[in-house]
């Protein structure tokens, strides 16, 4: 990756859990952050947790799932900065965990809105800025999660996005070849945060039982983020998993 210092990045879903996490990461490693998310105070959270541990983020309230607020987003990135280093789609979001008969038309968009459109919005609009920047190039990395290879229950439309950023992620890659836009996914499982809470209390298993499952620390995200962020231009981390060791996946459950 370019020498440039800060060098600059956009975290979306940026103001609570993985988002936060690699915000932090990459702001006490010296890069000028944008946090993107729907509601402005989880951003201002985040700027108050990161200090004066880096540069102060900018915060830009923005729907991924709007094609004008993604534009917006990338727009006032360029205008404050003049570039784009990385992009790391994060934001997301679920449905209830019902029967796949009784989920509504607006759960499903909702979902296939924030989790898939959102990345591909983005992905357009990084690509936008990284192919005309001097020098030009840039990197994206993707959230996959654990639910990008195998389903929980009652979960067909995140997991179905999910897999969905795979074939994103293959196809970023292969389209920013030439321009020197790398693109990389994360897939994690059970990092500590709110949206896996209810994993401390028992979550439902395929075999119909429900399972306290181990979790690990957020942080531990927000390092790997960091890693694949920071590698030289002519190498690229294509997939990762970072997971809580001893949480049902591998093999059985």
């Amino acid at each position: 990756m370019s020498e440039r210092t800060p060098r600059i990045a956009i975290v979306t879903g940026g103001g609570t859990g993985v988002g936060r996490a690699a915000a932090r990461a990459l702001a006490r490693a010296g890069w000028q952050v944008v946090l993107a998310g729907r509601r402005i105070e989880p951003l201002a959270r985040t700027i108050e947790d990161i200090g004066t541990a880096g540069p102060t983020p900018l915060a830009i309230p923005t729907d991924v799932g709007d094609p004008a607020s993604v534009r917006a987003l990338f727009d006032q990135t360029w205008q404050t900065f003049g570039r784009l280093d990385l992009l790391f789609n994060n934001a997301g979001t679920g449905a209830p965990a019902i029967p796949i008969e009784d989920l509504s038309y607006e759960q499903w968009m909702t979902v296939v809105n924030a989790n898939l459109t959102g990345a591909f919005l983005c992905t357009q609009q990084a690509f936008r800025l990284m192919k005309m920047q001097t020098p030009r190039g840039g990197r994206i990395i993707n959230n996959g999660s654990i639910s990008a290879h195998t389903p929980r229950p009652f979960s067909a439309p995140y997991t179905s996005t999910k897999h969905a950023i795979t074939g994103l992620t293959k196809s970023t890659a292969l389209d920013g070849r030439a321009w020197d836009i790398a693109c990389g996914q994360i897939d994690i499982g059970n990092a500590a945060t709110d949206m896996t809470d209810r994993m401390t209390r028992g979550v439902p298993q395929p075999d119909g039982t429900s399972r306290v499952e181990p979790r690990m620390d957020v942080d531990h995200v927000g390092q790997a983020i960091l890693y694949m962020a920071g590698l030289p231009p002519e190498s690229n981390v294509l997939f990762m998993t970072v997971m809580a060791t001893q949480m049902p996946f591998v093999g059985r459950g």
